[in-house]
């Protein structure tokens, strides 16, 4: 690792319990900005010397994370330094696109810190190809070594005042309301991938557009800041941009890169002359470094690509520079992986994760071998493979590459699996073998004495089953009997006219008869188990509430409401509901039964004969009611009355011959002969009535006998014809 400075000898052994307990890296850093971030924290924590804050920290893990918020200055902001990112806006994004028409585009934000940085390159990116298209198209990759601040930056809710700095048309376009504060739209997150990453010593993440990477460089080494740069460099595309800090102009001052606005610190790659050897590897021309591989030679490669194992090879920069035949069929390694980083290969994570065991390989100087690992391979069956990990030094025994072999031990794996559960089997079957022996024995003993038992059994059994026998046909005839018995009772409420409901003691329907499903318009299966008073039908059952509690709490024999209701066709009608104790032998309540009745008819008929009454008793022509035997009157109307001068109280003392001063009681039973025997309906005749005063009129009577009415009477419309016309054609 290079420093640049010379090491500070009370610092380093804290350096050194930081890398070796938390693998975190700051021999890179300046030493002077170091110190005094970490002093600060001593004096936060009330150490007097780096060995007194290494025993806290020992003591205390929760400090480190403490130490590393203050080492690791996590300063953001949304669209921090505007005219930069209107550069970014402006010229580099409308590039990145002419350059990149319709692939994908990836963007790296180093150091992104709560993430604010990642998620400004999310919305530049959705302004300019349409937020729709911005999950699909754009990657967006956010590193940090704070895990604690890549927890916030996956979390991603940030108070309003973090938002100053945000146009208001964007905010309302890309971010959320939610409680504490805003969160971006979930397109835009969507397209930010967080993840734990050390500039320093990890590979970069390869093939990248644009790199976000502002005011980190400066904490770090003048060496370190140069190889930084070299692997940021190697990141890009050929047609890559680089975005810096305002305080790291002079940091891209070199031939790496050209500037594309030194004021807003953006830069471009430039392009770098490259050579590729027959094995796939890469590498600077001018890059002569001790420790790059050499090809191997035509027939080196030959035999190894006939070997059945796959075989890749590793260099200290952790670049793939070699894979054999077998390696590329196993996995779908392309000649263009060749002088890629393994982490940018599927192979570096699946079948297993080799990253950490090329480092515990590099570092112990040991071979490794991992055994029966899982391939998972498209379409095609699961593979089993061992790999093994072997470190490759020069003859002056330095370490210049690491080599993966895959043996295929499927076969082998499958093999010791069978027979494995064979022997298990095995096992299995010879425990089970000896348990059934002794059962078998025991079980023996006892079918001896158990026959003796069943013998005996038979013979009640005999007995048992005649009697069974003539419960049968009892209970088949009982059973015959209460299913016609429950046939008949069903088809009495189908046939009664009226709604028959009844009710359990908590007052949910039990049954539900048809009437009341046509007048309702609800199915008996549908109500039957609801609840009464939760209905939703045209009576209104809430009325009824008091009366069902009333009738079933307080033993009232019977409640009778007359209620207004409309029935599933909209019509209005007058019912009179019912309410009765459901009882059975013991006298004991068990439920309701509300009988719903259609009064509509009977209303209207009554309001009817109400209002034909009144007609009649209020007309100026003269009616009389007589009892049919008697012939006494029984009801005249008020014409009657007035015509005749009697009250109706004096008219009932008198018979109708005896206002007949012209006609004798035979006479006129003679006269009403052929009503009595229905040999006529009505009879019209002439004569004069006597009135109170003594003076008499001509009248015409019709007579009609009503022999349907109890008891029968005779019915006289009256008609005075002292003034009879007879109107006639002229001649």
């Amino acid at each position: 690792m290079m420093t640049g400075k010379a090491s500070d000898p009370a610092l380093e052994p804290l350096i050194a319990y930081l890398q070796e307990s938390r693998g975190l890296d700051f021999r890179a850093y300046k030493r002077p900005s170091l110190r005094r971030r970490i002093e600060r924290r001593m004096i936060d924590v009330g150490c007097a010397d780096f060995d007194t804050y290494l025993g806290f920290l020992e003591a205390h893990p929760q400090e480190y994370v403490d130490l590393l918020n203050t080492v690791l200055i996590n300063v953001t902001a949304f669209f921090r330094d505007a005219e930069s990112w209107g550069t970014l806006a402006g010229n580099v994004i409308p590039q990145i696109l002419d350059a990149t028409p319709t692939g994908p585009i990836r963007l790296w934000s180093a150091g992104c810190a709560s993430g604010e940085e990642a998620y400004s390159l999310a919305v530049l990116m959705a302004e300019a190809i349409g937020i729709e298209n911005l999950p699909e198209r754009v990657k967006i990759y956010a590193t940090d070594l704070d895990e604690v601040a890549l927890s916030n930056a996956r979390a991603a809710i940030y108070p309003a005042r973090a938002l100053d700095s945000v146009a208001p048309d964007l905010v309302e376009k890309y971010f959320v309301p939610v409680s504490g504060g805003f969160t971006p739209h979930r397109d835009v997150r969507k397209a930010v991938i967080f993840g734990r990453h050390d500039i320093v010593k990890d590979a970069p993440i390869s093939k990248v557009n644009l790199i976000a990477c502002r005011n980190l460089l400066i904490y770090l080494s003048i060496e370190t800041q140069a190889a930084v740069l070299s692997r940021l460099h190697g990141a890009l595309t050929e047609s890559g941009f680089l975005f810096l800090g305002r305080a790291e102009t002079q940091l891209a001052r070199s031939k790496l890169f050209e500037p594309v606005d030194l004021q807003s610190r953006v830069f471009r790659k430039r392009p770098q002359a490259l050579k590729r050897g027959s094995s796939g590897g890469r590498a600077t021309a001018d890059d002569n470094q001790v420790g790059k591989l050499s090809p191997p030679s035509r027939l080196t490669e030959d035999l190894i690509n006939l070997s059945p194992a796959a075989h890749i090879v590793i260099d200290t920069e952790w670049r793939v520079v070699f894979a054999n035949a077998t390696a590329r069929r196993m996995f779908d390694v392309a000649e263009s992986d060749m002088g890629q980083p393994l982490r940018d290969l599927v192979i570096s994570y699946s079948p297993a994760e080799l990253r950490g065991r090329i480092e515990e390989v590099a570092r112990s100087g040991r071979s490794m071998r991992l055994d029966n690992v899982e391939n998972r391979r498209s379409g095609q069956d699961r593979q089993r493979i061992a790999v093994d990990v072997v470190p490759l030094y020069t003859q002056q025994a330095r370490h210049y590459a690491t080599a993966l072999s895959f043996h295929d031990v499927t076969q082998h794996h499958r093999l010791r699996i069978e027979l494995q559960e064979a022997q298990e089997r095995l096992e299995t079957t010879i425990e089970e073998l000896q348990s059934s022996n002794e059962e078998l024995e025991t079980a023996n003993e006892e079918l001896q004495s158990s026959n003796e038992e069943l013998e005996t059994i038979n013979e009640g059994l005999h007995t048992s089953n005649e009697e069974l026998q003539s419960a049968n046909e009892d209970l088949r005839a009982s059973t015959e009997a209460a299913s016609e018995y429950r046939r008949y009772s069903e088809s009495i409420l189908r046939s009664i006219d009226a709604g028959i409901v009844v009710l359990d003691m908590h007052l949910n329907v039990s049954s539900w008869n048809r009437w009341s499903e046509n007048a309702w318009g609800l199915r008996g299966d549908e109500v039957v188990g609801a609840p009464f008073l939760t209905l939703e039908i045209g009576l209104p059952v809430s009325k009824l509430r008091g009366d069902l509690q009333t009738v079933l709490r307080e033993d009232q024999r019977a409640v009778v409401r007359e209620l207004e209701a409309i029935d599933r066709r909209g019509r209005r009608m007058a019912v009179r509901v019912t309410v009765s104790p459901l009882v059975f032998d013991v006298d004991q309540v068990h439920g309701l039964v509300v009988i719903v009745e259609d009064m509509s008819e009977r209303r209207r008929a009554e309001d009817a004969s109400g209002q034909l009454g009144r007609l009649i008793s209020m007309s100026t022509n003269q009616v009389y009611v007589l009892d049919a035997l008697t012939l006494h009157f029984i009801y005249v109307n008020l014409g009657a009355e007035e015509k005749l001068g009697y009250a109706t109280k004096a008219l009932r003392q008198l018979t109708l011959f005896d206002l007949m001063p012209d006609v004798s009681s035979g006479q006129f039973a003679a006269l009403i002969e052929p009503l009595r025997k229905q040999q006529k309906t009505d009879i019209v005749f002439e004569t004069r009535l006597a009135r109170r005063d003594g003076t008499a009129f001509p009248a015409e009577l019709c007579l009609q006998l009503l022999d349907h009415e109890a008891p029968p009477v005779l019915v006289a419309m009256v008609h005075d014809v002292t003034e009879r016309k007879i109107l006639a054609a002229p001649t």
